[in-house]
């Protein structure tokens, strides 16, 4: 083996190194799909119709700009755009022009769509603490907090974003 080649073979993930990769993904991928059939089954909401209402409902005014909207919740624009839509047509949210920029569009949450997210966000949160919660004990909570915080900052994400 050449010196290139040696150092090639360092910088992939060793066996163990990807065995724990793919059982964190696949855990989460798991996860996501367990709370967010749970979310649609108890309360008729999706997980991303959840993900656009909370950022909502956080908002000052329960509005925001659909580019902020987007990079909030980190998704592409035409397909925030794609899903505002569907969520215009059943009432949760209303999209208005912007005054100061004839591309944009306001987004507000509607009486509708914040009566819908309350109810959601109890059985969302229960659903939340038994299948992630209940599963550790405070202190490999804090170390998943710690965990989380360092790949956060790896990744260059702010700690809350």
């Amino acid at each position: 083996m050449s010196i290139r080649e040696v150092g090639m073979a360092r910088a992939l993930p060793t066996k163990d190194q990807l065995r724990v990769w793919r059982d964190y993904i696949e855990t989460a991928e798991a996860l996501r799909s367990l709370l967010g059939s749970r979310l649609q089954g108890e309360s008729g909401i999706s997980s991303a119709d959840y993900q656009v209402l909370l950022a909502l409902s956080e908002a000052e005014g329960r509005n925001l700009r659909s580019s902020a909207l987007a990079e909030l919740i980190g998704w592409e624009r035409s397909r925030l755009s794609h899903h505002l839509g569907r969520m215009e047509k059943r009432g949760l949210l209303q999209r208005t022009p912007c005054a100061d920029d004839s591309r944009g569009a306001e987004i507000a949450l509607t009486n509708q769509g914040a009566a819908a997210f309350r109810a959601s966000s109890v059985p969302h949160l229960r659903a939340v603490r038994e299948t992630f919660v209940d599963a550790f004990d405070a202190r490999q909570l804090d170390q998943l907090d710690a965990l989380t915080t360092a790949l956060r900052a790896h990744l260059g994400w702010d700690a809350r974003t």
